[in-house]
């Protein structure tokens, strides 16, 4: 019995069939093959397009198909990952109606902002667990006023997940998980947001049918089984947003426990019992993958929106490639004789108050630096805009002894990840884990294949343990970084 996960990131579209008896990865594939790009019409927006989306994902699994290690009539349950805090809205008859506003999009920022306000901020902070900030109901809010015309044919608002699944299944749905993360959710009733349905306008109509996170959300529709070779009416069971999943897939799951990513954004994720929040909202909570009424999982999510496409950027205006960057970048001594970067270029950043710092690049000399200290000075400077975030989140109680981590993007890089775990002093495990096979694993738990998340990581171990050998040394050199902060 087979397990096909979908991995919607930013920059690309992952899948992974897995076999669920012996927790063997069959395959795995990618598309397309160069970073996706973002679209911004205006400085501070970022939109993508979801029928895009739907191309990328129908030709990864094709690809995956190709590889011929399994028989696709032999996948089960198909389960879904997704970028976070998007927006995508269709018609009635499930046409999209504009490109999808994504998560490092600032535009709405001014429409959370009002929100907060008015609602009050005491208010917001104990029932919706954050500010509106610039999640997808602030989002929505800017359609409403600037795009009247598009809102007026919208029958569906959906979460990037939602919108394959429902590209999948014909039915479009959505779970308290991703209603919590787009500020649709009032923790303190146990449903929609009162509060910010009245204060936006909003028609509980646009909302899609809500379905627990593991559960059947539909079957896929014969006119796709047959355009991508497999049977017809393969369930869904399993659609989460990429940090909570990223967080499923290295068992992070239970109270105290910390997970982080670092590819397009930054994450670093744990897990409470408790409706907890930070006053100025900039960490985050959710309601994680397994959260309910009678168990509280909340999820708190700090995020650093320049992290892998700033290390992205410096490639490419370097005209190298990441092997032989970081292999320059690795014979350089900590702190990158004295360049710093700070990698805030990707839109409001939560951390400082949903505000627009923008990257910058200090203490340049001319007759010292090249190509791999800005490499490597980037880099570092991802590692201290973690700890910067880290230590908002041990102001609040989250104080980890170990962060989980897959062994993907830039955790690849042994320079960021010696830098990260000096930064911030918390030895890190690795796993031979990502997003897809994240998803593969929730499905097999929506499905019923596995009892619980006990049978489903069964025989889960790090492949690495990196622990802090230089935390002296970068605890003063984030102090020189931090000089440079707004």
């Amino acid at each position: 019995m087979l397990l096909l996960g979908i991995d919607l990131g930013t920059s690309s579209i992952k899948v992974a069939v897995t076999d669920a008896a012996t927790h063997r990865v069959l395959a795995t594939a990618q598309f397309p093959d160069e970073e996706a790009g973002i679209v911004a019409k205006q400085p501070g927006w970022a939109e993508q397009s979801p029928e895009l989306w739907w191309e990328y994902v129908q030709e990864a699994i094709r690809r995956a198909h190709a590889a011929g290690g399994y028989d696709p009539t032999d996948i089960a349950a198909i389960g879904i990952a997704y970028q976070m805090h998007g927006l995508v809205l269709v018609d009635k008859e499930q046409r999209v109606l504009r490109d999808s506003i994504i998560w490092c999009d600032s535009r709405a920022v001014p429409y959370g902002d009002r929100a907060f306000a008015a609602i009050g901020e005491e208010r917001c902070l104990e029932r919706l667990l954050n500010s509106p900030g610039n999640f997808t109901a602030a989002k929505l809010a800017w359609v409403k006023e600037n795009e009247p015309a598009v809102y007026e044919r919208v029958d569906r608002f959906l979460l990037p997940g939602d919108f394959i699944a429902m590209r999948l299944t014909g039915e479009a749905t959505t779970t308290i998980s991703a209603l919590s993360e787009g500020i649709f959710w009032d923790f303190a009733a146990d449903g929609l947001s009162e509060d910010v349905f009245r204060f936006f306008g909003f028609d509980r109509a646009l909302v899609p049918a809500v379905r627990p996170l593991f559960s059947e959300c539909g079957g896929v529709r014969a006119e796709v089984a047959a355009a991508l070779g497999l049977k017809k009416g393969i369930p869904v069971t399993y659609k989460a947003g990429d940090q909570l999943n990223n967080a499923l897939s290295l068992n992070v799951l239970e109270p105290g426990e910390v997970a982080a990513t670092a590819g397009t954004s930054g994450v670093i994720y744990g897990v409470s019992d408790a409706l907890t929040f930070d006053p100025g909202s900039r960490v985050n909570s959710f309601a994680h993958v397994n959260y309910s009424p009678e168990a509280r999982r909340v999820g708190v999510l700090l995020c650093i929106n320049g992290t892998g496409i700033l290390n992205r950027w410096v490639r490419d205006l370097s005209k190298g490639d990441y092997e032989e960057l970081n292999e320059a970048a690795a014979r350089l001594a900590a702190g990158a004789a004295g360049l710093k970067v700070l990698p805030f270029g990707n839109g409001a950043e939560r951390i400082f108050y949903n505000t627009i710092p923008g990257a910058q690049v200090r203490d340049i000399d001319l007759n010292v630096h090249g190509a791999a200290h800005l490499y490597r000075a980037g880099q570092e400077g991802i590692a201290f805009a973690f700890r910067y975030g880290l230590d908002i989140m041990r102001g609040n109680g989250m104080n980890p002894g170990v962060i989980r981590a897959g062994k993907a993007n830039m955790f690849k890089s042994p320079v960021f990840a010696a830098a990260f775990v000096n930064a911030t002093n918390v030895p890190v495990e690795l796993y031979n884990s990502d997003g897809s096979i994240g998803a593969a694993i929730g499905a097999g738990i929506g499905a019923g294949i596995y009892r619980d998340g006990k049978e489903a990581f069964a025989g889960l171990k790090p492949v690495q343990l990196i622990e802090p050998t230089q935390a002296g040394v970068y605890d003063a050199l984030y102090g020189e970084w931090r000089k440079y902060l707004p």
